[in-house]
């Protein structure tokens, strides 16, 4: 795994570091109304949060969601830190949406393969189904991917 720069350190969310987290979620044009604190993981340096992810846990899986890494600390190896640290506290199937060919290229690397939603399991159909009838309907570059260890 990779490193992470000097005086980083990665920690579980706190309820006062909500609000930095919307506003990191908000800035990479995400969905920051599904925001809950108990199930991020931040990078910060000096009480400055740096990067953000969530296990969202479900009946049979998990999905891991709302990784963000702040614009003037991207391309540092804090997105990839994270997301093998999420990967790691995954304790049931993990599952995600990634919007665009560019993202599935990177979860690919971490052992993210596309699936359809014939595969997913009972408790992430609702929750991607919505998403996967949207693709379909305005036609938008979304692929529900699976971690295959």
């Amino acid at each position: 795994m990779s490193s992470l720069p000097k005086e980083c350190l990665i920690r579980p969310a706190t309820a006062e570091d909500i609000w930095a987290i919307r506003k990191l979620v908000f800035s990479a044009m995400l969905d920051p109304t599904q925001v809950k604190w108990q199930q991020f993981y931040l990078i910060d340096r000096k009480d400055e949060i740096l990067a953000c992810g969530q296990l969202r846990d479900f009946n049979e899986a998990q999905e891991l969601g709302s990784l963000v890494v702040k614009s003037d600390w991207r391309d540092r190896g804090l997105g990839t830190y994270l997301t093998n640290y999420l990967i790691q506290r995954a304790d049931r199937p993990l599952y995600l949406e990634c919007l665009g060919k560019k993202l599935i290229r990177y979860y690919t690397r971490f052992g993210f393969v596309p699936v359809s939603w014939q595969e997913l399991p009972q408790s992430l159909k609702f929750k991607f189904g919505i998403t996967l009838l949207g693709k379909n309907v305005l036609k938008i570059p979304l692929t529900v991917m699976h971690h295959r260890k």
